[in-house]
C-alpha cells in the first residue's frame, strides 16, 4: 500500500467513524437530557454512577481497551499475511476466554456487593444509599461478559477494515438506556435505568452480527489456545497494558469515593460533565484513532518505519486541527451549553452550575486526552505496550494524588471543590501526551515535528480569533435564551474557525474538500 493510500484509508475510515460517532452522541445526548429531567443530581442518580464504576472498571481490566490493544495488532497481523486461518483460532480462544473470566467475575462481585460498595466504592454514602447502590450493581454486572463480546467483534471487524457497524454500537448502547428511561422509570425509578444499560449492552452486540457473519474465512472453535503461541502472545502484550488500565480505572474509583464526601451533587456533575467534555473526543480521537489502529499495525508488521511516521504526523496534525477549537469551545460555552443540555425538570440553576463549574477545567484537558489516544495507539501497533503503560501510569498516579490536593485547595479558597477533580484530571493528561510525544519522536527518528509546530501555530492563530468572536457573543447574548447562546455561539465559532484556517492555507480543508468531492463523484 502507497503511502497516500494509507492515508487516504485511515481518513476515509476516520470520516465514517467520526460520522457514527456523531450520531452516538446525538443519542447520548438525549439519553441524558431524559436523565437529568428525571433525577436531575438527586442521590439516586449519584447511587447509579457509583454502582456504574465498579462493573466499567471490570470490563475494561479484562476486555476493554487492554484487550483492543494487544488484540488487533496480532489479529491485524496475521491479516496483513493472508493467514486467516491463524487469526480466527486467535480471536475464538479469546473470546472463550473473556467470556468465561468476565463472568465468574461478575459472579463473584455480585456475591459480595455489598462490602464493595460500603468499603470502596461509596463508603461515605448512608446505608440507604448504599443499600441503593448494592442493588444497582448486582443488576449492572449482567453486562461486562455481554461487552466483553461485543468489544472484541469491534476489533475483528475494525481489522478488517469494516468500522460502520462497530461504531454504531455506542449508539445502541444508549437507546437501551432510552428505553428503560422512557418505558421502565416510571414503575421501576432508577433501576430502570439500570435495565435500560443491560439491554443496551445488548444491542450494543446484536447490532455487529451482521458484518460479522460476511467477513471471509470466519470460523469459531471451542477452545481457550492455552497452548497457541498467538494466544500467549496477546497475553504477553495485556499484561503491562492491564496495569495501565488499572490505575486509569483507580482514578475513577478514587473521584467517586471524593466526590461521595462533597456536597451533594458533586459525583453527578463530575459525570455529567465529563460526559460533555467525551464528546468532541470520542468524535474526534477515538474515532481517528479506531481507524488508524489497523493501517499503523500493518505498516509496523510490514517494517515501514517512514511510512508510519508520516502516517502518525499526518494524523496528529488532523487532530490538533480539531481538538483546540473544541476545547477553547467547550470553555466559552459551558453555561449555556450545560443549560441547554440538561437544564428541566429536577436538574435546576444550580446543578448547571456544578456541572458547568467542573466542565470548564475538563475541556482544558481536550487536546491531552485525544493527543493520547493517537501515540497510545502507535506504540501499540509496534507491539509495545510497556512504554505507554510506564507513562500513563506515571501520570495517573500523580493525578489521584493532585485530585486530593486540589479538591482540598479549591475548597479552601472558595471554589467549588469537584473542580479540583477535573483539573487534576487535565493537568496529568497533559503531561502524559507530552511525555509519549518525546519518547516516539526517539523511536522513529522524528515525527515531522516542523509540519506539527506548524499546525499548532495556525490553529493557535485561528482559534484566538474565535475565541474573540464568542466573547463578543457571550456579551451580546447575555440576555438571550440557552438556545440562542449555545447554539448560536456554536455555529459561529464553526464559521470564525473555519475562515480563518481557510485564510491561513491550512492544507487540512483542502484535503478534506478534496475527499468530499471524490466521495461524491463515487456516489454519482
Amino acid at each position: 500500500m502507497t503511502q497516500i493510500n494509507a492515508n487516504r484509508q485511515i481518513a476515509r475510515a476516520a470520516g465514517t467513524v467520526m460520522l457514527a460517532f456523531a450520531l452516538s452522541n446525538l443519542i447520548g445526548l438525549v439519553r441524558q437530557v431524559l436523565i437529568s429531567r428525571t433525577f436531575g443530581t438527586d442521590t439516586a442518580l449519584d447511587a447509579f454512577y457509583a454502582a456504574s464504576t465498579y462493573p466499567d472498571l471490570i470490563f475494561s481490566l479484562v476486555a476493554g481497551g487492554a484487550l483492543s490493544s494487544a488484540f488487533i495488532p496480532t489479529f491485524a497481523a496475521f491479516l496483513a499475511k493472508e493467514d486467516h486461518a491463524t487469526a480466527w483460532k486467535l480471536a475464538s480462544a479469546i473470546i472463550n476466554l473473556i467470556i468465561l473470566i468476565l463472568s465468574v467475575t461478575s459472579l463473584v462481585s455480585a456475591i459480595f456487593a455489598p462490602q464493595i460498595i460500603r468499603y470502596i466504592l461509596a463508603p461515605d454514602f448512608s446505608p440507604g444509599q448504599q443499600a441503593l447502590t448494592t442493588s444497582l450493581l448486582r443488576i449492572l454486572l449482567i453486562a461486562p461478559a455481554i461487552f466483553g463480546v461485543s468489544g472484541l467483534m469491534m476489533g475483528i471487524l475494525n481489522s478488517h477494515q469494516r468500522f460502520l457497524l462497530p461504531a454504531l454500537a455506542p449508539s445502541m448502547y444508549w437507546i437501551g438506556m432510552i428505553i428503560g428511561l422512557v418505558f421502565l422509570t416510571p414503575s421501576m425509578g432508577i433501576f430502570g435505568l439500570a435495565w435500560g444499560a443491560v439491554l443496551g449492552a445488548v444491542l450494543h452486540l446484536i447490532v455487529q452480527i451482521p458484518d460479522l457473519v460476511k467477513l471471509p474465512a470466519r470460523t469459531y472453535l471451542f477452545t481457550l489456545g492455552l497452548d497457541n503461541a498467538a494466544v500467549r502472545e496477546v497475553g504477553r502484550l495485556i499484561g503491562p497494558r492491564l496495569l495501565g488500565v488499572a490505575f486509569v480505572q483507580l482514578n475513577f474509583v478514587v473521584n467517586v469515593i471524593i466526590a461521595s464526601g462533597l456536597p451533594e451533587g458533586s459525583l453527578s456533575a463530575i459525570k455529567y460533565a465529563w460526559q460533555v467534555m467525551t464528546m468532541p473526543q470520542v468524535v474526534i480521537a477515538q474515532a481517528i484513532a479506531i481507524a488508524a489502529l489497523p493501517t499503523f499495525s500493518a505498516q509496523a508488521a510490514r517494517g515501514e518505519i517512514s511510512e508510519m511516521r508520516s502516517s502518525l504526523a499526518v494524523t496528529l496534525r488532523g487532530v490538533l486541527f480539531l481538538s483546540i477549537p473544541a476545547s477553547l469551545g467547550l470553555i466559552w460555552l459551558r453555561q449555556p451549553l450545560t443549560a441547554l443540555l440538561f437544564q428541566r425538570g429536577g436538574f435546576n440553576a444550580h446543578s448547571t452550575e456544578l456541572v458547568s463549574w467542573a466542565l470548564l477545567w475538563y475541556a482544558a484537558g481536550l487536546i491531552g486526552h485525544n493527543v493520547v489516544e493517537i501515540l497510545s495507539r502507535a506504540f501499540y501497533a509496534w507491539h509495545d505496550t510497556k512504554t505507554p503503560v510506564i507513562i500513563g501510569t506515571a501520570a495517573m498516579g500523580l493525578n489521584v494524588l493532585l485530585s486530593i490536593g486540589l479538591a482540598r485547595w479549591f475548597s479552601r479558597i472558595g471554589w467549588m471543590p469537584h473542580g479540583g477533580l477535573a483539573l487534576a484530571n487535565s493537568f496529568a493528561t497533559a503531561l502524559e501526551a507530552t511525555a509519549l510525544f518525546i519518547v516516539m519522536r526517539k523511536r522513529l527518528n522524528g515525527i515531522e515535528g516542523k509540519s506539527l509546530a506548524q499546525g499548532f501555530a495556525t490553529s493557535a492563530v485561528a482559534v484566538i480569533a474565535m475565541s474573540l468572536a464568542l466573547f463578543g457573543w457571550i456579551r451580546f447574548t447575555s440576555n438571550a435564551g440557552t438556545w440562542v447562546a449555545a447554539l448560536g455561539g456554536a455555529a459561529l465559532g464553526t464559521v470564525v474557525y473555519a475562515l480563518a484556517m481557510w485564510a491561513l492555507r491550512v492544507p487540512e480543508l483542502s484535503s478534506v474538500w478534496q475527499g468530499i468531492k471524490r466521495r461524491l463523484a463515487r456516489n454519482a
